[in-house]
């Protein structure tokens, strides 16, 4: 199961050669991960504010294959993978079908104020495992 998104490039998301910044791809890229959490209900600013734990990055990897400039539509799909204590979200993202970026990011599931790992919540596992959404911006 995924969840798909639509990232238009803005002229404020390039670089002086109208190309898209690295940084603003990984920032569409985290957006999307957002916005899988807040459509299953479990949004990451009420993970730590009201559920007592956090999902905190522990590691990305990301490989760029492809140009996006100004202007270009971007498919980003995210697939969620959970573990016992973690959640792996691995992203392709897509332009006129051709992948052009893609990558994972690896999440540990913590209770606040301390540092150990923590079991996935049930609500929080059953909800990922049923990912199966299209978001348009």
């Amino acid at each position: 199961m995924s969840f798909t998104r639509t990232w238009t490039v803005r002229f404020s998301d390039t670089d002086p050669f109208g190309i898209a910044h690295y940084p603003r791809m990984i920032d569409a890229i985290h957006e999307s991960s957002d916005m899988l959490m807040e459509s299953i209900g479990w949004p990451f600013w009420q993970l730590s504010q009201e559920e007592g734990f956090g999902l905190p990055l522990v590691s990305m990897d990301f490989d760029f294959v492809g140009q996006v400039n100004a202007g270009d539509t971007v498919e980003i799909e995210v697939t969620p993978t959970v573990g016992e204590t973690s959640v792996q979200f691995e992203y392709t993202a897509t332009h006129d079908g051709e992948v052009v970026f893609n990558g994972s990011e690896h999440r540990v599931c913590v209770p606040v104020g301390e540092d150990s790992g923590m079991e996935v919540p049930d609500g929080l596992r059953t909800a990922l495992k049923t990912v199966d959404t299209r978001y348009d911006e």
